[in-house]
């Protein structure tokens, strides 16, 4: 009898160890994702089975995936998250929306883990930045990772701008994954400067030197411009701009404007790309032996001033030296203080060197009865021509 009594208690214990390991294979706690059954809808939502709980869906839930209960049909197997371990009435909570999210925070930690660009559409904008539909999740991208957004705005000029993004498609990288705080966050700088990276070492296997092409000007520094060949920029160094001298690049040149460049050097190595304009135009010095001599009176506007002389423009865009040993008798100790920029002088050609580029110029060979004949001559050019006295009408 007691024999019995004890197979009982060891029978009950197994009992009990069993169904408590049962309970705890059955356990579900708040984060999981399970699959489980649907048992039942009505327009509240739907009723869930998940091991041996119940669990409710509400409507609300459904419709953050534009679905609604009657979408779903009884005896359909789906995933669900546990928002809470039981309500008010000991059921689980749960959400389909959040599983189906699950999915698309792996996708989204898989692309930052492989450094892959990825191309969504921009649904909205706010004074921070953009959003992006990623799945069911809703991503953002800093203002400060947008490409081409200029600094100093104030923040309705900015919203306007980023408006301008809002229904376009837009190539992206990860730059942060946080599930708990749900914090998904994308960079649209990162992603064009490697598809602008890809697009210039393409480009450079495609380039030659000598040829030339057309491009888009893309930015001006004092030190030169840059052309966008279509998806990468080369540098009109500023000295290559013209054959005459160039204050600053926006003397020639506007961003925006359409040019054809030649293709003056490419450094693979250093991935850029050395560009000339004046390259496509005519050396002017190749007319100098044509249009100027030693001896000749000329007329230029003084460009640059140095202790040791000043430069002078002369047509068609030569650059002549005047130095301070032919300003005057005797020669100034410093030429800056006898010639300054924008003076107009009539000078004498004293020596060309057309092979070295150099013409030199002389002020103090300049006599005062030549400048008067000069003056004169030009005033005189300038008169209009007279014209014939119309007679006078005769009397009647």
């Amino acid at each position: 009898m007691q024999g019995d009594q004890s197979v009982d208690m060891v029978g009950e214990m197994d009992f009990a160890a069993m169904l408590e390991a049962s309970l705890e294979e059955n356990a579900v706690e708040r984060g999981d994702i399970v699959e489980g059954t649907i048992l039942s809808i009505d327009n509240h939502g739907l009723i869930v089975g998940v091991g041996t709980h119940d669990g409710f869906v509400p409507r609300r839930d459904i419709e953050r995936l534009h679905l609604t209960p009657e979408d779903y049909t009884v005896g359909d197997q789906i995933d669900v998250t546990v928002i809470r371990a039981e309500d008010d009435e000991g059921n689980l909570v749960l959400s389909v929306s959040q599983a189906r999210q699950n999915e698309d925070w792996r996708q989204a930690e898989s692309l930052m883990e492989q450094d892959e660009i990825w191309q969504g559409t921009v649904v909205d904008c706010n004074r921070g930045g953009l959003i992006l539909l990623f799945g069911n999740l809703r991503g953002f991208v800093p203002a400060s990772h947008v490409m081409d957004l200029p600094r100093g705005m104030n923040e309705d000029d900015r919203k306007n701008f980023l408006q301008r993004y809002v229904g376009n498609s837009m190539e992206v990288k990860v730059m942060e994954v946080n599930r708990k705080r749900r914090r998904l966050v994308f960079s649209q700088r990162d992603a064009g400067r490697e598809s602008r990276e890809a697009r210039k070492e393409s480009l450079l296997d495609e380039l030659k030197e000598g040829e030339t092409r057309r491009g888009i000007v893309s930015g001006l520094r004092d030190f030169g411009a840059f052309v966008d060949l279509g998806g990468a920029d080369g540098l009109v160094h500023i000295s290559e701009l013209a054959w005459h001298r160039v204050k600053h690049p926006s003397d020639v040149l506007n961003v925006g404007d359409e040019v054809q460049v030649y293709i003056l050097r490419l450094d693979e190595e250093g991935k850029r790309i050395g560009l000339s304009l004046k390259r496509l135009q005519p050396n002017p010095w190749t007319l100098v032996d044509e249009m100027y001599h030693v001896g000749q009176l000329v007329e230029g506007v003084v460009t640059r001033t140095a202790q040791f002389g000043a430069f002078v423009s002369m047509e068609p865009g030569i650059e002549a030296l005047l130095h301070v040993s032919q300003m005057s008798d005797p020669s100034p100790m410093d030429a800056t203080l006898v010639a300054s920029e924008g003076e107009k002088l009539l000078l004498r050609v004293i020596s060309i060197e057309t092979e070295k580029q150099r013409l030199g110029l002389s002020l103090k060979e300049v006599t005062d009865e030549e400048r008067e004949r000069w003056q004169a001559g030009h005033v005189e050019q300038q008169q209009p021509e007279e014209q014939p006295e119309e007679a006078a009408p005769a009397l009647g």
